[in-house]
C-alpha cells in the first residue's frame, strides 16, 4: 500500500502532545515544527489518524513542496506536482486556505488563485480536456509558505477534528475540544482519578475527560472528506478503523468527573452535549458557584478554563474570581490544579505561583497553562474497588 507524508496541524505549543499520540498509534514521526507534526503512513493511517487523534486539527496528505519567491515560480512549482495521481478528472478541487509566514508571497487570495490555475493547466494536459465538470468528490488543498518554501497538501478531514459531533450547543467562548483534550493529556490525570471543572461552560473538559476514560475515539461519530476518495482510500479501511474504535470502548468505565457552572443554562447545555457524546452517565453536572468548590476525597484534579475578561468591564471581576478559586483549591486535600487563562495576573490573583507555566496559543490569543501539581497518591487500588467506593 502506498505510503504518504501526513501532516497533522495542532495548536501552537502542543506539538509534543500530538507527537506522543501519533507515536502511540504506531506511526513514525519525521518532523515536528511550530503548529504541526509530520509522520509517515498509508491509507489505513489516514483513517486511524482522523478517528483516533484527540489533539490534531486535521490530517493532510502532502502533495509536494518547492521554493517560490515569485508568482511565476509558484505557478510552475504547483504545475510540477502530479495532481492527477490524487485527483480524478471529475474531482472538485480548490485551494481552501493559504498561510504565509516570512515569505515574499503573502496574499492568500493571490496564492489561491495562481495555484488553482496551475492545477487546472496541469490536469488539462494530463486528462486531455479543456473543461472539468468538478461534479465528483471534493479535494480541498491547503498550502503553507514558510520562508519562501511552499508545501501543498490535500485535506482528508474537512471540518476541523475538534468538531467531534457532540457539541450542538455551546457557551459564548468555548474551549476547542482538541485543545481541552491536549491540556488534560499534559496532566497526570487518568480515568480513575477525580476531576472537577468549576467553570465548565458547555462541558468540554468533563466530556473530553469522560471520552478518554471510556476510550471513546473522538472521530467515531463523524464523517471525513476523504471518505469519498475510494481510489486512494478503500472504504474497507474506514470500516476497519471504526470497528477497531468500537472494540476499544469501555462501556462500563467508572469515573468521578464533575462540572459546575453558575449559569443554569450552561449546565443544561453541558448535560445535553454529554448525552450526545454518550458519556452523560459518567459526569455529574451541577449549578454551583466556584466559591462552593469542595470535595471530600483526596488526590483529585481541578482542570478549568475560567473567564479571561476579554471585555474591559469584565476584567474588574477577575481578581475576586481567581482569588476565590485559589482559596477554595487550598481547602482541598492533596489536590492538583491546572488552569488555562489569558489573564496575565492569574498567579497573583490565585495567590499561588505555578510549578510550571506553559505558553499556548488558543487561535491567535496567547494563553498560559498554569500547573499546580499536588502530591502523588499512594499505590492505586484495583479499579473495581475504587468503583465500589464512588
Amino acid at each position: 500500500m502506498k505510503r504518504y507524508e501526513l501532516i497533522a496541524p495542532c495548536h501552537f505549543g502542543l506539538e509534543s502532545v500530538l507527537k506522543r499520540e501519533i507515536t502511540d498509534l504506531g506511526y513514525d514521526v519525521v518532523k515536528v515544527e511550530d503548529g504541526r507534526v509530520t509522520f509517515i503512513g498509508d491509507a489505513e493511517a489516514v483513517c486511524r489518524a482522523n478517528i483516533f487523534l484527540r489533539t490534531a486539527e486535521r490530517i493532510l496528505i502532502k502533495a509536494g513542496s518547492f521554493r517560490a519567491e515569485t508568482y511565476e515560480e509558484l505557478f510552475q512549482g504547483t504545475k510540477g506536482i502530479a495532481w492527477e495521481e490524487m485527483i480524478p478528472s471529475d474531482g472538485k478541487f480548490w485551494v481552501t486556505k493559504a498561510a504565509s509566514i516570512k515569505s515574499k508571497l503573502f496574499s492568500p487570495s493571490d496564492i489561491q488563485s495562481v495555484m488553482k490555475k496551475a492545477m487546472v493547466e496541469r490536469m488539462k494536459e494530463v486528462y486531455h480536456t479543456q473543461w472539468f465538470p468538478e461534479s465528483g468528490a471534493s479535494y480541498p488543498i491547503r498550502v503553507f509558505l514558510m520562508k519562501d518554501e511552499v508545501t501543498a497538501a490535500l485535506d482528508t478531514t474537512g471540518e476541523s477534528l475538534h468538531k467531534r459531533g457532540y457539541r450542538k450547543l455551546s457557551a459564548k467562548a468555548p474551549i476547542a475540544e482538541n485543545l481541552a483534550a491536549a491540556l488534560i493529556m499534559l496532566t497526570p490525570w487518568k480515568g480513575d482519578r477525580i476531576l472537577v471543572d468549576p467553570f465548565c461552560g458547555s462541558g468540554t473538559f468533563p466530556i473530553e475527560a469522560a471520552m478518554m476514560a471510556a476510550n471513546i475515539a473522538p472521530g467515531m461519530n463523524r464523517k471525513f472528506t476523504a471518505w469519498e476518495w475510494s481510489h486512494l482510500i478503500p472504504e474497507r479501511e474506514w470500516r476497519d478503523a471504526l470497528e477497531e474504535a468500537r472494540e476499544q470502548v469501555i462501556p462500563d468505565a467508572c469515573t468521578d468527573i464533575q462540572g459546575y457552572d453558575i449559569d443554569e443554562d450552561m449546565v443544561y447545555i453541558a448535560r445535553e452535549n454529554a448525552r450526545l457524546a454518550g458519556v452523560e452517565k459518567m459526569i455529574h453536572f451541577q449549578r454551583r458557584n466556584v466559591g462552593d468548590l469542595s470535595h471530600s476525597k483526596k488526590y483529585g484534579f481541578v482542570i478549568t478554563n475560567p473567564p479571561y475578561g476579554e471585555r474591559m468591564e469584565d476584567k474588574k471581576n477577575l481578581p475576586e474570581l481567581y482569588g476565590m478559586l485559589g482559596r477554595q483549591f487550598k481547602g482541598l486535600d492533596a489536590w492538583s490544579l491546572y488552569v488555562i487563562s489569558a489573564y496575565e495576573q492569574a498567579q497573583e490573583a490565585l495567590g499561588m505561583k505555578a510549578a510550571k507555566n506553559r505558553k499556548i496559543y488558543n487561535g491567535m490569543m496567547k494563553t498560559y497553562f498554569y500547573q499546580f501539581p499536588g502530591p502523588k497518591p499512594p499505590k492505586r487500588k484495583q479499579q473495581e474497588d475504587k468503583c465500589n467506593q464512588i
